[in-house]
């Protein structure tokens, strides 16, 4: 293997800071559609992100999975983790990041609508057959822990700057590459 595909003690290879980096994209995206649709409700910045909001997370979804493969395959040569905090920090991040969009399929599932992305049908329209359960616990916990992974994220981000101060503690280089 390539330096740029393998993760090193130091650096992680360029699949795992391209997929960093592409769900911080996506992340920023999925937040600014959910905060536009909670404050500015049928405004023109809601009326342009929220219809993206089920395509994005489930996209999301998608790379949170190849990320963990990802990470699993690659366990032993990825950068140590600084301290156990960080790495409860970053185990919570990604069972977040597995279960808001979980949740949130859920949801859709059982409410017999129809869900498309990126002109892919997804799940057909199915209303003659609802799960209120499974809409409840979407609707009970969907935003609920979407709110909680926005905050540990905004956590993720201070720490990282926060270690910055400490050369040997700093760990955004590691991501940088």
């Amino acid at each position: 293997m390539t330096r740029e595909t393998t993760n090193t003690p130091q650096t992680y290879d360029s699949v795992s800071r391209i997929l960093h980096w592409g769900m911080a994209a996506g992340f920023a995206w999925v937040f600014s559609s959910a905060l536009a649709h909670k404050f500015f409700n049928e405004g023109a910045l809601d009326s342009f992100l929220w219809p993206t909001h089920k395509a994005a997370g489930l996209l999301l979804a998608a790379c949170v999975v190849i990320r963990l493969l990802w990470a699993v395959l690659n366990r032993s040569r990825r950068p140590a983790s600084v301290s156990l905090v960080a790495s409860l920090g970053h185990l919570a991040l990604y069972a977040l990041m597995v279960a808001v969009p979980f949740i949130g399929l859920l949801r859709q599932f059982g409410s017999g609508r129809a869900f498309e992305a990126f002109g892919v049908q997804i799940m057909a329209a199915t209303p003659d057959q609802t799960y209120g359960w499974m809409v409840d616990l979407g609707g009970n916990f969907h935003s609920l822990l979407g709110w909680v992974l926005l905050a540990l994220i905004v956590g993720h981000i201070v720490m990282t700057l926060l270690h910055r101060r400490d050369p040997s503690q700093d760990v955004l280089p590691r991501m940088l590459g």
